[in-house]
Formats: structure tokens, C-alpha cells, sequence
């Protein structure tokens, strides 16, 4: 899994990008087979303003499901990454649980025999 994090606004600090990876790591482990890229954009949308302007973007891209894209803005960039984390880790969940249900429905088919 190749994991890419950018930020918009601000510097990425040693102790954000752990925290995000510890994060990340801690979530999506139950079903990190699936997923070949994660990228996660931070971004302090007002800047000194402040107000609930944290935001972190996650784009889990997974084999052969398509993407996944969980979004979530908070006062505190923690908050953020936590709830997009989980988000993330249960959207995955449900979209992994789907295709296993599809993929094990049998069609059923007969063959017609020429006298």
C-alpha cells in the first residue's frame, strides 16, 4: 500500500504525519490487502481566520473497486483525520462486503440438449 500525504496551507509537521499514519494503519488494517494507494490531503482552508476550516480528504484507491473519496472538515485537524479514518475504514467495510456478496451469487444455467 503506497501511502502520499499533502498538505495546503501549512506544513507537515513529524508528529501530523505519524499521527496520520498511526491513524491510517490502526483503520484500514483489517482490509490493507485490498487497497494499493492511499493519499490524504490536509488542508487549513481560512488560514489565521479559523473557525471549523481543518479539513482532511482521504482517496483510498483500491484493486479493482474503484475509488474511494471521504472528506470531512473540523475545528481541529486530529478531529478530522480521526472521523475521515473511520469513515473510511467502514466505507471500505461495506464496499468489500458487497462484491463478496455478488461475487458468490451462482447463476444458475442450463444446457439444452440437440435430439
Amino acid at each position: 500500500m503506497q501511502l502520499d500525504i499533502q498538505t495546503n496551507g501549512f506544513s507537515l509537521t513529524e508528529g501530523i504525519r505519524d499521527y496520520t499514519i498511526r491513524r491510517l494503519q490502526f483503520a484500514l488494517d483489517r482490509n490493507d490487502q485490498q487497497i494499493t494507494r492511499v493519499q490524504v490531503r490536509l488542508a487549513d482552508i481560512n488560514g489565521p481566520r479559523g473557525g471549523v476550516d481543518k479539513r482532511c480528504q482521504i482517496d483510498l484507491t483500491l484493486a479493482g473497486q474503484g475509488d474511494i473519496v471521504i472528506e470531512d472538515v473540523e475545528t481541529n485537524l486530529y478531529v478530522a483525520i480521526d472521523r475521515a479514518s473511520d469513515r473510511c475504514a467502514r466505507t471500505l467495510t461495506r464496499r468489500l462486503e458487497r462484491s463478496r456478496e455478488f461475487s458468490h451469487e451462482k447463476v444458475p444455467f442450463f444446457i439444452k440438449e440437440s435430439p
